[in-house]
């Protein structure tokens, strides 16, 4: 692809800046920047690839705030780094191998059942910001999730950071907003590895992921203060909207 049009740029800017605010308050800002590169008419590696190079931007972004307001504290994560990352090389390789078809009927059905969850889920304490306790059976979880989500993000990675809020919060009974901040930084991680990948297998049009790199970075600059200055009430209603409209989406594009 050569030339972009410059309405085009325009208009995959907006896209990029609305989802850089989704991604960074619920998560899911993939499922938005993904269909609009693929609309381009670019194969879906491409697609998949320069997302991560704009999905880097924006969690990044969202993490840092997130940790310059002590809301997650990397050392204690350290397993779950770990494991992101060589699920998200895992992932990169194997689709890079493969077709990604199967995941169109897949998907929705993933995220619907994220949805299904959230609604029905009771929102932990919003104002107790406790940590689980360190222990072999903590460590086990950290490595599992953080494989498989690696996995997933480099395989595919729209809805990544839902996955992760609503797994965490089973998981470790985190409050929703120590859940996002955990959330934030474990995508940025699948992410940035991802695509280190993507780019050595060369399947970026950088071009474009940086044109929404820079947008999707103010968006979750946004969204990060947002969601933080309005806490878990600002945060289930836009995660729920989210993840049930998503989920809607892509089941009427897999299966109609």
């Amino acid at each position: 692809m050569e030339y972009i049009e410059p309405t085009t740029l325009v208009i995959l800017a907006l896209v990029a800046f609305f989802a850089g605010f989704i991604d960074a308050v619920a998560g899911g800002g993939g499922m938005l920047t993904v269909p609009a590169l693929l609309s381009l008419g670019l194969p879906p590696h491409i697609a998949l690839g320069t997302n991560k190079v704009a999905a880097s931007f924006a969690s990044s972004t969202a993490a840092f705030t997130y940790y310059r307001k002590r809301l997650f504290k990397p050392q204690f994560w350290a397993r779950c780094f770990i494991a992101t990352l060589v699920g998200a090389i895992a992932g990169v390789l194997l689709v890079d191998k493969i077709s990604t078809a199967f995941l169109d009927k897949a998907l929705p059905l993933i995220i619907l059942a994220a949805a299904i969850y959230t609604i029905w889920h009771k929102t932990p304490d919003a104002h107790k910001n406790a940590i689980p306790t360190s222990d072999p059976k903590f460590h086990k979880k950290q490595s599992i999730q953080g494989v498989v989500l690696g996995f997933y993000d480099g395989m595919a990675g729209p809805g990544t950071g839902a996955f992760w809020t609503v797994s965490s919060m089973a998981l470790y009974r985190l409050n929703i907003l120590l859940a996002s901040g955990l959330a934030k930084a474990m995508n940025f991680t699948s992410n940035f590895t991802s695509l280190i990948v993507f780019a050595y297998l060369g399947h970026v049009h950088w071009v474009l992921g940086l044109t929404m790199g820079v947008c999707l970075m103010a968006g979750a600059f946004l969204g990060a203060h947002t969601a933080i200055r309005f806490g878990a009430k600002f945060i289930r209603p836009v995660f729920v909207c989210v993840v049930s409209i998503l989920s809607i989406k892509l089941a009427y594009q897999a299966w109609f």
